[in-house]
C-alpha cells in the first residue's frame, strides 16, 4: 500500500486548520464538511468509501462505503487532487475548538485506531475502516460501542481532538485510566478495556459515569480535554426548554441579566 506523500502545515491555536501541499496528481481524501479552501487547479471528486480500493471494481467500492456506514459516517468521501503543473494547496478545518493531530502511519506500524468522529483527512491511499471490539464490556459500556475507526497504510492522516490534547507514551504494562469520551485514539499495541468505577457512593453520586476506560501499554495514547458530546450536553442543558421559558442569568437576576449582558430579544 503506497499512499501519496503529502506535505502539510497546521495553523491556529484553538480553532485550527491544516494546509496540505500537493504535488501534481497528488491527492488527499477528507470527510464531508471539513473542506475550508483550495487553489484553483485542485479538483474535487466525490467517491464511495475512502478511495483506497477503487481498483477492485463496484463490489470493492460498495464494501468500502458499507464499512463507513457502520461508524455512522457518510457513504461518500471527497478526494482533492492537484490537476495542475505546480504545487497547490488545499485546507481543512477542525469542526469545533481543539487540536489537529498529524499521524504518520509509517511510524505506527501502518495502523492507528481512533474514535469514530475523530478522522479529518488523509493522504489518498490511506484506508479508513472500522475496528471491531472483541470484548463485551468494551462494546456495551465503552461509549464508542463495538466499533471504532482505524486508519491503515503508510501515509499521513489527520485527526482532531476537542479542547486541549494530551499525548501519553505508555511503557509495557503501564495502565492509564481515562473517561471513555476523552479518548481520541491510540496505537494498535495498546490494550483497551472498560472498568467499573466501583463503590456505592461513586456509582450513585460521583457524576462521572459508571465506567472508565483502561489503556495498557506499550503504546501511544491521545486524550482530549473536551469531548464534543460533553460540550453538546452543556449547551443543551443551558438551552431554553419548550414551554418553560429561559433559564435566565440565575435565580436572582433572571431576565434582568439578559438585558445587562446584551440579550436583545426584548
Amino acid at each position: 500500500m503506497n499512499a501519496h506523500e503529502i506535505d502539510y502545515r497546521i495553523y491556529g491555536e484553538e480553532m485550527q486548520y491544516v494546509e496540505i501541499e500537493l504535488d501534481p496528481q497528488e491527492g488527499v481524501v477528507a470527510e464531508s464538511g471539513s473542506f475550508m479552501m483550495m487553489d484553483s487547479d485542485v479538483g474535487m471528486n466525490t467517491i464511495f468509501g475512502d478511495g483506497s480500493n477503487q481498483e477492485k471494481g463496484v463490489l470493492g467500492k460498495l464494501f468500502s462505503a458499507g464499512k463507513r456506514l457502520l461508524t455512522g459516517e457518510s457513504l461518500f468521501m471527497t478526494v482533492f487532487t492537484n490537476q495542475g503543473y505546480g504545487k497547490k494547496n488545499v485546507s481543512f478545518a477542525s469542526p469545533y475548538p481543539g487540536k489537529i493531530i498529524p499521524i504518520d502511519l509509517s511510524e505506527f506500524g501502518g495502523k492507528f485506531i481512533c474514535q469514530k468522529d475523530a478522522f479529518l483527512c488523509a493522504a489518498k491511499g490511506v484506508s479508513i475502516g472500522v475496528e471491531f471490539s472483541r470484548k463485551l464490556g468494551r462494546g456495551l459500556f465503552g461509549g464508542e460501542g463495538f466499533i471504532m475507526q482505524k486508519m491503515e497504510g503508510d501515509g499521513m492522516g489527520f485527526i482532531h481532538a476537542g479542547g486541549t490534547m494530551a499525548k501519553k507514551v505508555l511503557k509495557p504494562g503501564e495502565v492509564l485510566k481515562v473517561d471513555t469520551g476523552c479518548i481520541v485514539g491510540f496505537t494498535q499495541d495498546v490494550d483497551y478495556d472498560i472498568e467499573f468505577v466501583g463503590g456505592i457512593k461513586n456509582t450513585i453520586f460521583g457524576g462521572e459515569g459508571l465506567f472508565f476506560a483502561t489503556l495498557k501499554g506499550p503504546g501511544i495514547v491521545y486524550i482530549q480535554s473536551l469531548p464534543f458530546s460533553r460540550l453538546a450536553g452543556r449547551v443543551l442543558a443551558m438551552a431554553p426548554q419548550t414551554g418553560r421559558g429561559d433559564r435566565g442569568e440565575g435565580s436572582i437576576l433572571g431576565g434582568i441579566g439578559d438585558l445587562l449582558d446584551g440579550d436583545n430579544r426584548f
